[in-house]
């Protein structure tokens, strides 16, 4: 098992040594894909400020929520959870979408989920924009705890990576995972407190999918912050286990296969 540990540690050493290379893959995908958009990724913080105030101003009036509470906590939720959701279904692809380039460089296979993750990075940063102009528009204040998002941002990061990891060696070898995972993640997005609030429930239901849900506990690593307050103890235990526990059997997986990917795709 170490060795098949060591040998994923030393693919991922040598894609980060040449992670400029990552970032400019994930910055060539964003180009090719708005190519001769004048706007380019800003359409899409057009489409998520439209969502944004669409279910603020109809799901806040339904759970009789005050404006300066809810839009904040749907804002910064969606923004956030379409990152998470945007790189966990690209990175199951991002060995089968980088097919090309793996049968005819050697580069290590690591680089291509870096790849993937800085592509929603960028996404990620167009669309955070909406936040401040929602907090101003509501009145809302930030404070000295915005800091814990960085920290928290990283161990999202550690998250997401180790995921696409192993979901993009596992995708890469049954190709009906992808939708599968897609699937999942949707219906991950209704039971995690995204556009309600975990307070919105009974306390028996909020212990079945609230505390025990490991997406809400990652979300709320970098929500908390932003809404002013300070991720709990939970949500720090849980990530940070989540992202142990993670980035262990991703490299045990990722050593073990990784001399087949080539031939899978």
């Amino acid at each position: 098992m170490l060795k098949k540990i060591l040998t994923g540690w030393g693919d991922i050493s040598r894609a980060w040594q040449r992670r400029s290379l990552a970032l400019m893959l994930g910055w060539q995908d964003i180009k090719q894909r708005y190519r001769r958009s004048k706007l380019g990724p800003f359409w899409l913080t057009i489409s998520m400020a439209v969502m944004i105030t669409m279910i603020g101003l109809i799901f806040g009036q339904a759970l009789k929520r005050p404006m300066d509470v809810y839009l904040p906590f749907v804002a910064s939720g969606i923004i956030f959870w379409n990152f998470i959701s945007s790189s966990i279904n690209d990175g199951a692809q991002s060995f089968i979408s980088s097919a090309g380039m793996i049968r005819q460089l050697g580069l290590p296979l690591a680089l291509y989920p870096m790849r993937v993750l800085w592509r929603n990075i960028v996404v990620l940063g167009h669309n955070i924009v909406i936040i401040p102009i929602v907090l101003l528009l509501v009145g809302k204040s930030i404070n000295l705890n915005l800091l814990w998002l960085i920290p928290g941002f990283l161990v999202v990061i550690a998250n997401l990576f180790w995921f696409s990891l192993l979901m993009g060696v596992f995708c890469t070898r049954f190709r009906d995972m992808p939708p599968i995972i897609a699937s999942l993640v949707q219906v991950l997005f209704y039971v995690t407190p995204i556009i309600w609030m975990p307070d919105s429930v009974g306390a028996r239901v909020s212990s079945l999918i609230v505390n025990t849900n490991p997406a809400y506990h990652v979300l709320e690593l970098v929500r908390a912050p932003i809404l002013g307050y300070a991720p709990s103890p939970m949500n720090w235990t849980i990530s940070v286990g989540v992202a142990v526990l993670g980035l262990f059997v991703s490299m045990v997986f990722y050593g073990t296969y990784k001399k087949r990917i080539a031939y899978w795709i």
